[in-house]
């Protein structure tokens, strides 16, 4: 889980890259020699403009994407810059930071053109909250959706400023985008994009990756339940605790809630006996609880993706959640999890799961399967096509072919159609 840093204040908030044995290993590579070849396909420098950094306190799957690809680009000899609000840790790619978690948002063009220069392309990171960088960026220029939050903001503000932020949201990646291609990390996301406005011809899937969890831990001797994520109000993990209580009497076990976040003092005093706030861990400590774990248990409101999901399913851990965007995709309902219609139906997946071990140990292995489908070196790929596709596009003036590039579309999940 991302440890926190301190701030970096505006004046120094450029953190230069930090060269590894692993990025000059990977520089010397036959697919570095062929980006030297074909050097005049890729953009070279490329920049992000996203919310936070990695080890920002309240970073989550959004920014392990970004790092993971920004990370991805600069092994294949791409010169990549992150400019992100808050604090800013030492990568192997620049991370700059244009300020606070609010004020960035108006920083931004400022410190793209003081600090960073020129880029061949720009990618716009949009959650929620736009930057609206085709409005004061000439250049090549990239949105990168992981879901778009209609729903959320009327969950976050009260109704004038949530109408205001919905309307801002729409606006900005159906119009100021309207030029561009447009990344969308799930079906699902690119669903939620055509249905307010963006055209089907400018959206491309790239799926997040997943790291090969190598050696797994055993399985807990007795029931363990766990649930992972930022404890924010739409994760609803009050609700999960509300279930607990109708469970528990059926399965026993403990129930552990791995994250942090401001929800987490009112958790506290509505968890029942049973339940153990582990709060952020290291990530050594998170694979052996997603490992040890019997299901993951994940009742969020909305994903993109759920990158948690595929994290467990790499160890063999089948996931129960709600059948919303973002988890149709990542959970093949019945083979490597269940997708509840209600909450009725999400207890009782989790009792019926909880009390057979046949079931579940089925689930695991189809789950293990499905989850390597997923690498995030394929993720890198896909993602350099696309910038390749954005770049010539806006070079060349020729608009891109539908369905040009359909990165990852096609995979299946084990058991299930094409999601």
């Amino acid at each position: 889980m991302p440890q926190q840093v301190p701030s970096v204040a505006p004046h120094a908030a450029s953190v230069p890259p930090q060269r590894s044995a692993a990025t000059d290993m990977a520089a010397a590579t036959p697919q570095a020699d062929a980006f030297a070849v074909s050097a005049n396909r890729f953009p070279r420098r490329i920049v992000f403009l996203a919310r936070r950094d990695l080890d920002n306190p309240a970073a989550g799957g959004s920014e392990l994407l970004i790092d993971k690809i920004a990370a991805g680009l600069t092994a294949h000899g791409h010169e990549v810059t992150l400019v992100c609000g808050g604090p800013a840790a030492r990568r192997d790619y620049r991370v700059v930071s244009a300020g606070g978690d609010a004020a960035h948002f108006l920083r931004a063009p400022r410190t793209v053109a003081r600090q960073v220069g020129d880029a061949d392309l720009l990618v716009e990171v949009c959650n929620g909250m736009p930057y609206l960088a085709p409005l004061w960026h000439r250049g090549p220029t990239l949105g990168f959706v992981n879901h778009v939050h209609t729903d959320l903001w009327g969950m976050r503000y009260p109704a004038p400023a949530a109408r205001l932020g919905q309307r801002l949201e729409h606006w900005a990646l159906a119009r100021t985008h309207r030029d561009n291609l447009m990344v969308a990390v799930s079906g699902s996301t690119a669903d939620a994009l055509r249905g307010i406005g963006v055209q089907a011809d400018r959206i491309r899937l790239v799926h997040n990756g997943v790291a090969d969890a190598g050696p797994l831990a055993p399985k807990s001797p007795e029931p363990l339940f766990l649930a992972v994520g930022r404890l924010v109000e739409y994760k609803r993990i009050d609700l999960l605790l509300r279930l607990w209580e109708r469970v528990r009497p059926v399965t026993g076990g403990q129930l552990v809630i791995v994250g942090d976040g401001p929800e987490r003092a009112r958790l506290e005093a509505m968890a029942g006996p049973g339940v153990t706030f582990a709060g952020h861990v290291p990530e050594a400590e998170k694979h052996r609880l997603l490992c040890s774990a019997w299901l993951l248990l994940h009742p969020s409101l909305m994903e993109g993706w759920g990158l948690v999901v595929m994290e467990a399913a790499a160890r063999g851990t089948p996931a129960v959640g709600f059948d919303i965007p973002g988890l149709r995709d990542s959970i093949a309902d019945g083979t490597t999890g269940v997708l509840a219609r209600g909450e009725s139906s999400f207890a009782a997946a989790w009792c019926t799961l909880g009390l057979s071990t046949a079931r579940r140990t089925a689930m695991g292995h189809a789950a293990r399967a499905w989850a390597g489908e997923f690498g995030w070196s394929r993720t890198v790929a896909a993602f350099r096509e696309v910038a390749a596709e954005a770049w010539a596009a806006r070079r060349t003036g020729v608009a891109p072919r539908a369905g040009a590039v359909r990165a990852e579309a096609a995979l299946r999940p084990v058991g299930g159609a094409a999601r």
